[in-house]
């Protein structure tokens, strides 16, 4: 299992854009923007949709495209470090580089370029130095969008799963039915559990909705404890709390949500 998702979710996505057409006039999805030029003041933008192109013309855009390394600002091309094709510099499960004396944590020890995942690399390091027998061997990183409703998610996605073949069931709750979430008028929003379809142990998590950052933490923690289902199912959790909401997505594996009513299948 890889430390990024490969894809947000796509139930969760949908939840997601359910919420953002209330706010914006236009929401396009599974487009790529071709090219931006300036024309007369305004924003001439040609993008791809469904195999087709179209061109509009706006008064501004936004253009976010990520991050990348400065790590020749450290000058570490005089000490011979080993960088990889996009300039991060390489490091082992130690944190080492391939200098074993000098190592490298966070942004420039590469993706993903999030201060979580640097904090644990930094504690790794630290204790290697110290002569511990330590290395960064985590199943899974969270990742948060701090939208709104906030997205969270750790693990494998459904998406993921299936451009790998990998074979999941999913368990699933929606916040309609959560108390907390319609006392919070906040009821727009999923919580999402692939587990493995055999031993039933947890893949990955999804969330989307409000707090979800906050909510994420025992997604990760299940995940990087190797939990199975019975294991979360057997947790107490109080009510009424949106921590409740992956509890009922466990249960709602087998259909036993205590509020979701789950028609009987037919035979």
């Amino acid at each position: 299992m890889g430390h990024i998702a490969g894809g947000l979710d796509k139930d969760i996505a949908r939840v997601i854009e359910k919420k953002l057409k209330k706010s914006f006039k236009e929401i396009l999805v599974d487009t790529k923007v071709k090219s931006l030029a300036i024309k007369k003041g305004k924003v001439e933008v040609v993008y791809a949709n469904k195999d087709q192109e179209e061109t509009r013309v706006f008064d501004k855009v936004l253009l976010s495209i990520g991050r990348r390394p400065q790590s020749e600002l450290l000058k570490i091309a005089n000490i011979n470090l080993t960088t990889d094709e996009k300039g991060f510099i390489v490091i082992n499960e130690k944190m080492q580089t391939n200098l074993e004396h000098i190592f490298a944590i966070g942004d420039v020890a590469g993706n993903p370029m999030l201060a979580h995942k640097a904090s644990r690399e930094g504690h790794v390091a630290v204790e290697v130095i110290l002569g511990k027998k330590t290395i960064f061997d985590n199943l899974g990183i969270p990742n948060v969008i701090y939208t709104d409703p906030e997205v969270a998610w750790v693990g494998l996605t459904e998406n993921e799963a299936k451009a790998k073949g990998i074979a999941y069931k999913v368990g699933s709750f929606s916040w309609g039915a959560s108390g907390r979430a319609t006392a919070m008028n906040k009821k727009e929003g999923l919580t999402k559990i692939l587990f493995h379809p055999k031993n039933e142990r947890v893949l990955g998590v999804s969330i989307v909705g409000a707090n979800a950052g906050e909510l994420i933490g025992e997604g990760v923690l299940a995940l990087e404890m190797g939990a199975v289902r019975e294991d979360i199912t057997a947790t107490i959790h109080a009510h009424p709390t949106l921590s409740e909401t992956f509890l009922e997505a466990a249960e709602n594996l087998h259909g036993m949500a205590t509020h979701m009513f789950v028609p009987k299948r037919k035979s």
